[in-house]
């Protein structure tokens, strides 16, 4: 490190270059030399994402569906050169593909150094596997028949997305939206200053505000869960070109259709080389939707811890600022706030460039599929976050209680609404007049009701009226929640 040179206002400080020096050894690979977080700082976090949306899951589900691929030819009895399959060789069969390990990957990413190219690597891995067995071996050519990467890669990726959506994703939502429920049902009574435009506003109560934020998730969880997976398995350009050439008499439409429902996936009839990953972009949208919502709520609990109206339960040891030992912050709702975004700026480009493919097919999609399980990462990482911010929420009532009674003008909708009912004149003109931009008490707000000529009724009930009160239906919605 040389010091700066000596000039005015310099204070001779070294300089620090920002590059390694070119002798610097790589760094093994640690979580803490990870490049991603979901590798690293938060590589525990994601355990359940990793069998699905690793390397190790995309071998895996293309294993799968390249072995199925042969039993369905051999049950089919579509192609007499397969015959049908003794039960030892179908247990074989069978046990390779439920069986898979890591070695079983390890071996695959050893063949690719060979042959740079991923799904023939998965094709020459099955073959070397049933090589040795003497009715197998007759059939290995028929691995990978008339297929094109595509046919496998499709129906790998739809079967990883259905088991991430189905195994982690929307469980995490269900455990969301059960825990949100029972926080509505607590909080329905607790009155609440409203805010809309930041401005103070009719009251409602905590729990239903809670409950409007169940009623959108559980609209988004149910799309989610909706989305229909597709999937392909016709060839170099969707046309069974390959498939008819060599076997003309066979119904290959129909062959397609039933594997591909096998695999518990709906049948795409209509492809090019590639499924055109239009349900991926469904998914993705639905998704990033629900996260919306959540970056939503997040920003308003924020607000809220802020105004004081829930207090946050200390954790021993957790330190809120390196300088000021005062503090408590909604750490938890920040960090799921930044994940969701990171996800959503993931999921829009996924559901945006996917559906588009120049001709009948270019390579700008591998790279990219690649990456949605980070999406799915940073997902994971956000409503984990989030429940465990609401873990530590506790209502403040007195604080709730105090900005309520400090604002009588969030009165003069009712009073007004009721002077509209019994004829009075200009009654939002006369509480405009009263209350709009000036501070009401509660006596200033009894003295003008004191004055109307209302019913004697109709009087005595605004009279009772508090803020505290004045919250509708707000408590029973949230009850019904």
């Amino acid at each position: 490190m040389k010091p700066r040179s000596d000039k005015a206002g310099d204070y001779n400080l070294p300089v620090y270059h920002s590059r390694f020096p070119a002798h610097e050894p790589a760094m093994p690979p640690s979580p803490l030399t990870a490049l991603s977080p979901l590798d690293g700082r938060y590589a525990a976090k994601v355990e359940a994402l990793r069998p699905i949306f690793s390397e190790f899951g995309l071998m895996q589900r293309r294993v799968r569906v390249e072995v199925r691929w042969l039993l369905a030819l051999a049950q089919e009895n579509a192609i007499a050169e397969v015959g049908a399959l003794s039960d030892t060789a179908r247990q074989l069969l069978s046990t390779l593909a439920d069986g898979f390990s890591l070695q079983d990957a390890e071996r695959i990413k050893a063949i690719e150094a060979t042959t740079n190219h991923d799904v023939k690597a998965v094709e020459y891995f099955i073959k070397e596997k049933i090589g040795d067995h003497p009715e197998l071996a007759k059939a290995k050519e028929f691995v990978h028949f008339a297929c094109t990467s595509e046919d496998i890669n499709n129906l790998a990726y739809a079967l990883m997305l259905r088991d991430a959506r189905d195994g982690v994703l929307l469980p995490l939502l269900e455990k969301l939206v059960h825990t949100l429920r029972q926080m509505a049902h607590a909080l329905a009574g607790q009155a609440m200053l409203s805010r809309t435009h930041g401005q103070t506003a009719s009251p409602t109560t905590l729990g239903k505000e809670i409950a409007n934020v169940i009623a959108r998730l559980e609209r988004q969880r149910r799309q989610i869960a909706a989305v229909e997976l597709t999937g392909k398995i016709n060839g170099a350009v969707g046309n069974y070109n390959a498939h008819v050439v060599a076997y003309p008499e066979v119904d290959w439409p129909t062959l397609s259709k039933r594997f591909v429902e096998s695999l518990d996936l709906a049948w795409n009839p209509y492809t090019t080389q590639i499924e055109p990953h239009d349900c991926i972009a469904e998914l993705c949208d639905a998704i990033r939707r629900s996260n919306t919502i959540l970056i939503d709520y997040c920003r308003d609990v924020w607000g809220y811890i802020s105004l004081g109206y829930f207090k946050q339960a200390l954790k021993p040891g957790e330190v809120g600022s390196s300088t000021m030992p005062h503090k408590v912050n909604p750490i938890d709702f920040e960090n799921a706030e930044g994940n969701f975004g990171v996800a959503n700026a993931l999921f829009a480009h996924f559901a945006e460039k996917l559906p588009i493919s120049r001709w009948q097919r270019d390579l700008t999609d591998s790279t990219v599929l690649r990456a949605v399980g980070t999406a799915f990462g940073h997902t994971q990482i956000a409503l984990e976050s989030l429940l465990r911010g609401l873990a530590k929420l506790n209502a403040n009532p007195e604080r709730l209680a105090a900005d309520l009674d400090a604002n009588w003008e969030v009165l003069a909708e009712a009073v007004q609404t009721v002077m509209r009912r019994h004829g009075l004149p200009e009654p939002y003109e006369q509480l405009k007049a009263l209350t709009r931009g000036q501070g009401i008490t509660r006596e200033s707000l009894r003295m003008f009701i004191e004055s109307l000529a209302l019913p004697a009724d109709a009087k005595q009930r605004l009279l009772a009226l508090t803020p505290a009160t004045y919250t509708g239906l707000a408590a029973k919605l949230a009850g019904e929640a």
